[in-house]
Protein backbone atom coordinates (compact mmCIF):
# COMPACT_ATOMS: atom_id res chain seq x y z
CA UNK A 1 0.00 0.00 0.00
CA UNK A 2 3.09 2.54 1.02
CA UNK A 3 4.64 1.04 -2.17
CA UNK A 4 1.74 2.15 -4.53
CA UNK A 5 1.06 5.19 -2.53
CA UNK A 6 5.10 6.75 -3.40
CA UNK A 7 4.49 5.43 -6.74
CA UNK A 8 1.40 8.05 -7.33
CA UNK A 9 3.12 11.09 -5.11
CA UNK A 10 6.16 10.41 -7.95
CA UNK A 11 4.21 10.31 -11.15
CA UNK A 12 2.69 13.77 -9.75
CA UNK A 13 5.86 15.06 -9.12
CA UNK A 14 6.53 14.46 -12.53
CA UNK A 15 3.01 15.00 -13.94
CA UNK A 16 2.07 18.57 -11.98
CA UNK A 17 5.41 20.83 -13.29
CA UNK A 18 5.63 18.64 -16.68
CA UNK A 19 1.69 20.41 -17.54
CA UNK A 20 2.59 23.58 -15.83
CA UNK A 21 5.40 23.80 -18.56
CA UNK A 22 3.46 22.38 -21.56
CA UNK A 23 0.34 24.85 -20.47
CA UNK A 24 2.94 27.85 -20.61
CA UNK A 25 4.20 27.04 -24.13
CA UNK A 26 0.59 26.01 -25.21
CA UNK A 27 -0.18 29.70 -24.02
CA UNK A 28 1.98 31.95 -25.58
CA UNK A 29 1.70 29.49 -28.70
CA UNK A 30 -2.16 30.85 -28.14
CA UNK A 31 -3.59 27.58 -28.66
CA UNK A 32 -7.20 27.11 -27.80
CA UNK A 33 -7.70 25.25 -24.08
CA UNK A 34 -3.65 25.52 -23.31
CA UNK A 35 -4.33 24.70 -20.23
CA UNK A 36 -6.18 21.66 -20.17
CA UNK A 37 -4.67 20.06 -23.04
CA UNK A 38 -1.57 20.39 -21.86
CA UNK A 39 -2.84 18.22 -18.73
CA UNK A 40 -4.23 15.70 -21.30
CA UNK A 41 -1.28 15.38 -22.89
CA UNK A 42 1.12 14.92 -20.28
CA UNK A 43 -1.25 12.88 -17.47
CA UNK A 44 -2.20 10.76 -20.82
CA UNK A 45 1.25 10.51 -21.66
CA UNK A 46 1.73 9.24 -18.01
CA UNK A 47 -1.13 6.72 -17.62
CA UNK A 48 -0.22 5.11 -21.26
CA UNK A 49 3.22 4.62 -20.18
CA UNK A 50 2.92 3.06 -16.80
CA UNK A 51 -0.43 1.41 -17.86
CA UNK A 52 -2.06 2.52 -15.08
CA UNK A 53 -4.24 5.41 -13.90
CA UNK A 54 -3.16 8.15 -12.82
CA UNK A 55 -5.82 9.02 -9.56
CA UNK A 56 -6.99 12.85 -9.21
CA UNK A 57 -7.34 13.80 -5.57
CA UNK A 58 -10.85 14.02 -4.53
CA UNK A 59 -10.45 17.69 -2.88
CA UNK A 60 -8.67 18.80 -6.14
CA UNK A 61 -11.64 17.15 -8.37
CA UNK A 62 -13.81 19.35 -6.29
CA UNK A 63 -12.11 22.53 -6.61
CA UNK A 64 -12.22 22.27 -10.28
CA UNK A 65 -15.51 21.53 -11.26
CA UNK A 66 -16.78 23.59 -8.86
CA UNK A 67 -14.70 26.59 -10.73
CA UNK A 68 -15.40 25.66 -13.53
CA UNK A 69 -19.12 25.92 -13.03
CA UNK A 70 -18.58 29.29 -10.91
CA UNK A 71 -16.54 30.54 -14.72
CA UNK A 72 -19.99 29.17 -16.29
CA UNK A 73 -22.11 31.47 -14.21
CA UNK A 74 -20.00 34.78 -15.03
CA UNK A 75 -21.09 36.01 -18.37
CA UNK A 76 -24.58 35.73 -16.97
CA UNK A 77 -24.36 38.01 -14.18
CA UNK A 78 -22.75 40.81 -16.78
CA UNK A 79 -25.62 40.58 -19.21
CA UNK A 80 -28.40 43.14 -18.05
CA UNK A 81 -31.90 41.47 -17.75
CA UNK A 82 -33.67 43.58 -20.85
CA UNK A 83 -30.78 42.49 -22.71
CA UNK A 84 -31.43 38.82 -22.10
CA UNK A 85 -35.19 39.29 -22.60
CA UNK A 86 -34.84 41.21 -26.01
CA UNK A 87 -32.70 38.02 -27.40
CA UNK A 88 -34.70 35.35 -25.34
CA UNK A 89 -36.47 33.64 -28.26
CA UNK A 90 -33.65 33.67 -31.08
CA UNK A 91 -31.11 32.62 -28.22
CA UNK A 92 -33.47 29.59 -28.02
CA UNK A 93 -33.87 29.22 -31.46
CA UNK A 94 -30.63 28.91 -32.03
CA UNK A 95 -30.05 26.44 -28.60
CA UNK A 96 -33.47 24.45 -29.98
CA UNK A 97 -31.21 24.23 -33.47
CA UNK A 98 -27.91 23.28 -31.67
CA UNK A 99 -28.93 21.24 -29.04
CA UNK A 100 -31.20 18.96 -31.52
CA UNK A 101 -28.27 18.32 -34.03
CA UNK A 102 -26.47 17.28 -31.34
CA UNK A 103 -28.76 15.19 -29.58
CA UNK A 104 -29.19 13.19 -33.15
CA UNK A 105 -25.84 13.04 -33.81
CA UNK A 106 -25.07 11.46 -29.81
CA UNK A 107 -27.99 8.70 -30.72
CA UNK A 108 -26.43 8.21 -33.92
CA UNK A 109 -23.16 7.70 -32.80
CA UNK A 110 -24.15 5.33 -29.83
CA UNK A 111 -26.14 2.89 -32.15
CA UNK A 112 -23.18 2.60 -34.68
CA UNK A 113 -20.50 1.66 -31.89
CA UNK A 114 -21.87 -0.39 -28.81
CA UNK A 115 -19.20 0.59 -26.62
CA UNK A 116 -20.38 4.15 -26.63
CA UNK A 117 -23.58 4.87 -24.57
CA UNK A 118 -26.07 7.29 -25.59
CA UNK A 119 -25.41 9.43 -22.71
CA UNK A 120 -21.85 9.77 -23.93
CA UNK A 121 -22.82 9.90 -27.23
CA UNK A 122 -24.58 13.09 -27.32
CA UNK A 123 -22.46 14.89 -24.26
CA UNK A 124 -19.59 14.45 -26.06
CA UNK A 125 -21.45 15.77 -29.64
CA UNK A 126 -23.39 18.77 -27.64
CA UNK A 127 -21.92 22.13 -28.56
CA UNK A 128 -20.76 24.73 -26.33
CA UNK A 129 -19.49 24.65 -22.69
CA UNK A 130 -16.89 22.09 -23.58
CA UNK A 131 -15.33 21.89 -20.02
CA UNK A 132 -18.27 22.17 -18.18
CA UNK A 133 -19.64 18.86 -20.40
CA UNK A 134 -16.40 16.79 -18.82
CA UNK A 135 -17.78 17.46 -15.33
CA UNK A 136 -21.16 16.36 -16.40
CA UNK A 137 -20.04 13.10 -17.82
CA UNK A 138 -18.36 12.62 -14.32
CA UNK A 139 -21.32 13.06 -12.61
CA UNK A 140 -23.89 11.20 -14.91
CA UNK A 141 -21.90 8.30 -15.43
CA UNK A 142 -20.65 8.46 -19.10
CA UNK A 143 -17.38 7.78 -20.57
CA UNK A 144 -16.30 11.31 -19.46
CA UNK A 145 -12.81 10.09 -21.38
CA UNK A 146 -14.41 10.23 -24.80
CA UNK A 147 -16.61 13.27 -23.89
CA UNK A 148 -13.24 15.55 -23.44
CA UNK A 149 -11.29 13.69 -26.62
CA UNK A 150 -14.80 14.54 -28.46
CA UNK A 151 -15.17 18.14 -27.05
CA UNK A 152 -11.39 19.41 -27.53
CA UNK A 153 -11.76 18.06 -30.99
CA UNK A 154 -14.24 20.09 -31.81
CA UNK A 155 -12.97 22.94 -29.68
CA UNK A 156 -10.03 23.21 -31.62
CA UNK A 157 -11.70 22.74 -35.30
CA UNK A 158 -14.05 25.65 -34.39
CA UNK A 159 -11.10 27.56 -32.85
CA UNK A 160 -9.27 27.37 -35.98
CA UNK A 161 -11.68 27.83 -38.60
CA UNK A 162 -13.28 31.27 -36.93
CA UNK A 163 -10.54 33.21 -37.51
CA UNK A 164 -10.18 32.03 -41.05
CA UNK A 165 -13.81 32.40 -42.24
CA UNK A 166 -14.82 35.56 -40.18
CA UNK A 167 -12.19 37.48 -41.71
CA UNK A 168 -14.27 37.54 -44.97
CA UNK A 169 -17.37 39.23 -43.46
CA UNK A 170 -18.06 42.76 -42.92
CA UNK A 171 -17.43 43.53 -38.98
CA UNK A 172 -20.41 44.58 -36.48
CA UNK A 173 -20.55 47.66 -35.28
CA UNK A 174 -22.12 47.53 -31.99
CA UNK A 175 -19.50 47.80 -29.49
CA UNK A 176 -18.88 44.57 -27.92
CA UNK A 177 -18.81 45.95 -24.27
CA UNK A 178 -17.66 44.35 -21.60
CA UNK A 179 -16.91 40.96 -21.22
CA UNK A 180 -15.31 37.74 -19.18
CA UNK A 181 -13.01 35.66 -21.33
CA UNK A 182 -13.85 32.57 -18.89
CA UNK A 183 -11.98 33.87 -16.06
CA UNK A 184 -8.26 34.23 -17.40
CA UNK A 185 -7.91 38.25 -16.87
CA UNK A 186 -6.34 39.25 -13.53
CA UNK A 187 -8.39 41.85 -12.21
CA UNK A 188 -7.20 45.39 -10.83
CA UNK A 189 -9.02 45.19 -7.79
CA UNK A 190 -8.08 46.37 -4.41
CA UNK A 191 -6.45 43.86 -1.96
CA UNK A 192 -9.65 43.87 0.48
CA UNK A 193 -12.30 43.35 -2.46
CA UNK A 194 -10.37 40.76 -4.08
CA UNK A 195 -9.67 39.34 -0.79
CA UNK A 196 -13.51 39.07 -0.08
CA UNK A 197 -13.98 38.00 -3.99
CA UNK A 198 -11.27 34.61 -2.68
CA UNK A 199 -13.43 34.07 0.55
CA UNK A 200 -16.53 34.35 -0.99
CA UNK A 201 -15.33 31.74 -3.92
CA UNK A 202 -14.03 29.35 -1.54
CA UNK A 203 -17.21 29.21 0.34
CA UNK A 204 -18.99 28.84 -3.26
CA UNK A 205 -16.64 25.68 -3.66
CA UNK A 206 -17.72 23.72 -0.03
CA UNK A 207 -21.07 24.69 -0.26
CA UNK A 208 -22.09 24.72 -3.65
CA UNK A 209 -21.96 20.93 -4.50
CA UNK A 210 -23.91 19.87 -0.96
CA UNK A 211 -26.75 22.46 -1.71
CA UNK A 212 -26.87 21.00 -5.42
CA UNK A 213 -28.12 17.48 -3.86
CA UNK A 214 -30.10 19.28 -0.82
CA UNK A 215 -32.15 21.09 -4.07
CA UNK A 216 -31.88 17.98 -5.87
CA UNK A 217 -30.42 19.78 -8.88
CA UNK A 218 -29.35 17.48 -11.83
CA UNK A 219 -25.54 17.36 -11.69
CA UNK A 220 -25.65 19.00 -8.22
CA UNK A 221 -21.67 19.46 -8.44
CA UNK A 222 -21.91 21.84 -11.45
CA UNK A 223 -25.91 23.06 -11.54
CA UNK A 224 -25.23 23.54 -7.11
CA UNK A 225 -22.13 26.21 -7.70
CA UNK A 226 -23.61 27.61 -11.01
CA UNK A 227 -26.53 28.65 -8.97
CA UNK A 228 -24.44 29.94 -5.46
CA UNK A 229 -22.53 32.12 -8.50
CA UNK A 230 -25.95 33.80 -9.71
CA UNK A 231 -27.81 34.50 -6.21
CA UNK A 232 -24.29 35.82 -4.57
CA UNK A 233 -23.72 37.80 -7.49
CA UNK A 234 -27.48 38.96 -7.86
CA UNK A 235 -27.49 39.63 -4.13
CA UNK A 236 -24.16 41.56 -3.33
CA UNK A 237 -21.26 43.90 -4.68
CA UNK A 238 -18.58 40.99 -5.01
CA UNK A 239 -16.28 40.18 -7.81
CA UNK A 240 -16.74 36.50 -8.34
CA UNK A 241 -14.17 36.13 -11.37
CA UNK A 242 -11.84 33.30 -9.88
CA UNK A 243 -7.52 34.81 -9.53
CA UNK A 244 -5.88 33.60 -12.58
CA UNK A 245 -4.39 30.69 -10.46
CA UNK A 246 -7.53 29.31 -9.60
CA UNK A 247 -8.63 29.23 -12.94
CA UNK A 248 -5.52 27.16 -14.12
CA UNK A 249 -5.71 24.89 -11.34
CA UNK A 250 -9.49 24.01 -12.81
CA UNK A 251 -8.52 23.66 -15.97
CA UNK A 252 -5.22 21.29 -15.59
CA UNK A 253 -7.43 19.44 -13.22
CA UNK A 254 -10.48 18.56 -16.02
CA UNK A 255 -7.58 17.42 -18.40
CA UNK A 256 -5.69 15.03 -15.82
CA UNK A 257 -9.27 13.35 -14.58
CA UNK A 258 -9.33 12.55 -18.65
CA UNK A 259 -5.67 12.20 -19.42
CA UNK A 260 -5.18 9.87 -16.19
CA UNK A 261 -7.76 7.90 -17.27
CA UNK A 262 -6.67 7.08 -21.10
CA UNK A 263 -6.10 3.58 -21.70
CA UNK A 264 -5.32 1.76 -25.35
CA UNK A 265 -8.87 0.37 -25.59
CA UNK A 266 -10.30 4.09 -25.06
CA UNK A 267 -8.02 5.41 -27.33
CA UNK A 268 -8.95 3.17 -30.31
CA UNK A 269 -12.78 3.67 -29.36
CA UNK A 270 -12.19 7.34 -30.28
CA UNK A 271 -9.52 6.79 -33.11
CA UNK A 272 -12.42 4.55 -35.05
CA UNK A 273 -14.86 7.52 -34.38
CA UNK A 274 -12.76 10.15 -35.90
CA UNK A 275 -14.37 10.16 -39.41
CA UNK A 276 -17.82 10.23 -37.31
CA UNK A 277 -16.64 12.91 -35.48
CA UNK A 278 -14.94 14.93 -37.86
CA UNK A 279 -18.14 14.66 -39.97
CA UNK A 280 -20.66 15.91 -37.41
CA UNK A 281 -18.34 18.68 -36.41
CA UNK A 282 -18.62 20.24 -40.13
CA UNK A 283 -22.28 19.52 -40.29
CA UNK A 284 -22.83 21.47 -37.28
CA UNK A 285 -20.34 24.24 -38.79
CA UNK A 286 -22.71 24.42 -41.83
CA UNK A 287 -25.89 24.54 -40.17
CA UNK A 288 -24.93 26.67 -37.58
CA UNK A 289 -23.40 29.20 -40.80
CA UNK A 290 -27.32 28.64 -42.04
CA UNK A 291 -28.92 29.20 -39.02
CA UNK A 292 -26.64 32.75 -38.69
CA UNK A 293 -27.96 33.80 -41.91
CA UNK A 294 -31.76 33.70 -40.63
CA UNK A 295 -30.85 35.16 -37.22
CA UNK A 296 -28.68 38.07 -39.15
CA UNK A 297 -32.32 38.94 -41.27
CA UNK A 298 -34.31 38.37 -38.09
CA UNK A 299 -32.77 40.97 -35.98
CA UNK A 300 -30.97 43.37 -38.11
CA UNK A 301 -27.40 42.12 -37.61
CA UNK A 302 -24.24 41.71 -39.69
CA UNK A 303 -23.65 38.50 -40.53
CA UNK A 304 -19.87 38.67 -39.05
CA UNK A 305 -22.01 39.27 -35.58
CA UNK A 306 -24.75 36.46 -36.26
CA UNK A 307 -21.98 34.01 -37.63
CA UNK A 308 -20.41 34.35 -33.83
CA UNK A 309 -23.38 34.49 -31.94
CA UNK A 310 -24.15 30.92 -33.15
CA UNK A 311 -20.55 29.81 -33.26
CA UNK A 312 -20.58 26.50 -31.81
CA UNK A 313 -18.02 26.73 -28.89
CA UNK A 314 -14.51 28.61 -28.85
CA UNK A 315 -16.14 31.17 -26.50
CA UNK A 316 -12.99 32.62 -25.71
CA UNK A 317 -12.04 32.93 -29.66
CA UNK A 318 -15.70 34.45 -30.24
CA UNK A 319 -15.40 36.91 -27.76
CA UNK A 320 -11.85 37.78 -28.56
CA UNK A 321 -13.10 38.23 -32.75
CA UNK A 322 -16.10 40.21 -31.30
CA UNK A 323 -14.18 42.88 -29.43
CA UNK A 324 -11.81 43.00 -32.78
CA UNK A 325 -15.02 43.55 -34.91
CA UNK A 326 -17.01 45.90 -32.47
CA UNK A 327 -19.73 43.54 -32.61
CA UNK A 328 -22.64 44.52 -30.66
CA UNK A 329 -24.12 42.70 -27.34
CA UNK A 330 -26.33 39.85 -29.11
CA UNK A 331 -22.70 37.94 -29.27
CA UNK A 332 -22.39 37.86 -26.05
CA UNK A 333 -26.07 37.00 -25.14
CA UNK A 334 -27.21 34.18 -27.37
CA UNK A 335 -23.86 32.44 -26.95
CA UNK A 336 -25.02 32.69 -22.84
CA UNK A 337 -28.79 31.61 -23.12
CA UNK A 338 -27.47 28.82 -25.67
CA UNK A 339 -24.90 27.52 -22.84
CA UNK A 340 -27.37 27.94 -20.02
CA UNK A 341 -30.16 25.91 -22.12
CA UNK A 342 -27.42 23.56 -22.53
CA UNK A 343 -26.51 23.34 -19.38
CA UNK A 344 -30.10 23.01 -18.03
CA UNK A 345 -30.70 20.30 -21.08
CA UNK A 346 -27.84 18.34 -20.03
CA UNK A 347 -28.77 17.90 -17.01
CA UNK A 348 -31.89 16.05 -17.25
CA UNK A 349 -30.15 13.80 -20.11
CA UNK A 350 -30.59 10.40 -18.33
CA UNK A 351 -34.48 11.07 -18.00
CA UNK A 352 -34.75 13.00 -21.51
CA UNK A 353 -32.95 10.06 -23.11
CA UNK A 354 -35.89 7.34 -21.24
CA UNK A 355 -38.40 9.67 -22.87
CA UNK A 356 -36.22 9.34 -26.66
CA UNK A 357 -35.23 5.66 -26.27
CA UNK A 358 -37.75 4.25 -24.12
CA UNK A 359 -36.80 0.22 -24.79
CA UNK A 360 -33.10 0.82 -24.54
Amino acid sequence: MGRHVSAVALRWAIVIPASLGLGWLFTLWHLPASWILAAIVVAGACALITGEDLPLNKGVNVFGRSMIAILAALPLLDAPVAQLLRYLLPGLLVSLITVGIGVAGGIMLSRSQKAISPETGVLSMLAGGASVMTVLAQQLGADYRYVTLSQYLRLLVVSISLPLVTHLFVPGTGGAGRVRPEGLEVFGLGEVEASIGIVVILGIVVVGEPLGRLLRLPAPAVLGPLLCTVVVGALFPVDLEPPTPFVIIAFLSIGWMCGGALNMPALRVFSRQLPATFAFIFVLLGLCAATAAVLSRWLGISYFEAYLATSPGALETVLALSSEGAAGPVVVTIQIIRLLSILAIAGWLPGILRLILPRR
